[in-house]
């Protein structure tokens, strides 16, 4: 009998969105997530905020095989204990307080992890560490969100530790990468490394827990990329 596919817990966006007639909040996740899940031979399911989950997230974590924090907009700089800058973006705090919790917890209990973008930071914010709320600001280029709402012209080099995760997950040293942010890691949280780093300004872009099993966050996105094997590797470990 052919072993039961890794179930991949991904977390939902809650947006405005339009379909057909309709014109309302919706929970979504891009589709590049869950086909990426797909053809790595896993499950997706959609995670989708629960202050009952928030309070005990082993209701959730306890029905899946590894958690995958998405992408999405600015996480609420409360959370991390900082003042609101004026190009942080709308934020939602009942969605923040319910990842941070599923990637807290889900490293405590040894679940895998992958965070993507803002999961990355997510999963930064939830061992105490904080953001930088706009880039340009620090590092004086647009580079790193060139065209907002496309990968068009983002492909981006990110230079990654050998012998750490992230490296042995590309397979490579320097890994080419599509970018779509502007903000990023400041302080990193407790027991968090940088292991990925910008080629043009060093901004910090694979970061992970040594020790924690699988535990890893880019500030890239390979579920937009059909051939990046960092998907593919997390639901292996999920497996």
């Amino acid at each position: 009998m052919a072993a039961s596919p890794a179930v991949i817990g991904i977390c939902a966006a809650v947006e405005r969105a339009r379909w057909t007639v309709w014109d309302q909040m919706a929970a979504l996740a891009p589709l590049d997530y869950p086909e990426s899940v797909r053809r790595a031979g896993g499950v997706a399911v959609l995670l989708v905020p629960d202050p009952r989950v928030t309070d005990r997230p082993e209701i959730v974590l306890d029905r899946i095989d590894g958690l995958l924090v998405a992408g999405g907009s600015d996480i609420d700089p409360a959370t991390y204990g900082a003042g609101r800058d004026p190009l942080t973006g709308e934020t939602n705090l009942e969605r923040d307080r319910f990842e941070i919790a599923l990637a807290r917890r889900a490293v405590e209990i040894g679940l895998p992890v992958l965070g993507v973008c803002r999961g990355m930071q997510v999963l930064n914010v939830a061992f105490g560490g904080t953001l930088i709320q706009h880039l340009p600001d620090r590092y004086g280029h647009e580079g790193h969100r060139p065209t907002p709402g496309s990968f068009e012209g983002s492909e981006h080099d990110v230079r990654l530790e050998e012998g750490s995760l992230a490296a042995n997950v590309a397979g490579e040293s320097v890994h080419r990468t599509l970018q779509h942010h502007h903000q990023g890691i400041d302080r990193l949280g407790e027991g968090l490394v940088a292991t990925g780093w910008a080629v043009d300004d060093g901004l910090a872009e694979a970061i992970e827990r040594p020790g924690a099993g699988f535990v890893l966050g880019v500030q890239w996105h390979p579920e937009a990329d059909a051939g990046s094997p960092v998907i593919g590797a997390f639901v292996d470990a999920c497996r």
